[in-house]
């Protein structure tokens, strides 16, 4: 006679995708706000640096004399994460790549974030205007406010954590959290922004991100018929 077999313990429930994605979309509405309040802030003061922003500057430049290295380093940063290369190169490289896998929402969703992150970018910096430190050592478009690198940055983590498998997201996140830390340090190093560019770059480009990964989830491959079935005629 066999032995009875003992039922297994029911797995905690998931929390429901609705709730999720409210969560995410909420998240994204406030961080959006923030960026603007800050903008708001800063602009009562006409751009004028803050403490934080002081003391940055005074950070990087001791940086910069004694590790002069940081400086091509973040040169390097400035061309990858600006420009044609991240406008077109590397937005086009995901793209690819997740058509290939067939993953077309994945695909909708990273475009429509991109755009969304690089549109609120720019409407925040033409509304705001603000001057960019007179000590740059490379040269950009008019607006410090917010960075531009900081929030593209920001806006491929948060896509890149939603596109990889559950089981690695936790270290996508953190991958993704230090590059956000790097490329902003860098902006940092060329002083082409003041750090509270680099709060309200970070704000801008997780806000939208998670306000369109909330709206268009991004979902799992799409698992085609092969010819000749019933579903693929």
């Amino acid at each position: 006679m066999t032995a009875p077999v003992s039922p297994t313990a029911p797995s905690a429930p998931s929390a429901p995708v609705g709730s999720v994605r409210r969560v995410a979309g909420t998240a994204g509405a406030v961080l959006l706000a923030l960026a603007v309040l800050l903008g708001l802030q800063l602009r009562l003061h006409d751009g004028a640096p803050v403490a934080l922003d002081l003391g940055a500057s005074t950070w990087a430049a001791s940086v910069r004399a004694a590790a002069p290295w940081t400086e091509t380093v973040a040169l390097w940063l400035n061309w990858v994460g600006g420009g044609f290369v991240a406008i077109w190169v590397v937005p086009a490289a995901i793209l690819v790549g997740l058509l290939l896998a067939r993953r077309w929402r994945g695909a909708v969703t990273t475009a429509v974030a991109l755009i969304v992150s690089a549109g609120a970018v720019q409407l925040v910096k033409n509304s705001f205007d603000r001057v960019r430190p007179e000590t740059t050592l490379v040269t950009s478009d008019h607006g410090s406010f917010p960075s531009g690198h900081t929030a593209n940055a920001a806006t491929l983590a948060v896509l890149a954590v939603v596109l990889v498998p559950p089981a690695w997201r936790r270290w996508t996140a953190l991958v993704g959290a230090l590059w956000v830390v790097v490329m902003a340090t860098s902006r940092l190093i060329l002083s082409i922004h003041w750090a509270t560019d680099l709060v309200g770059g970070a704000f801008a480009g997780l806000g939208a991100a998670l306000v369109v990964v909330a709206l268009l989830p991004a979902g799992r491959r799409i698992r085609l018929p092969p010819p000749g079935s019933p579903g693929g005629r």
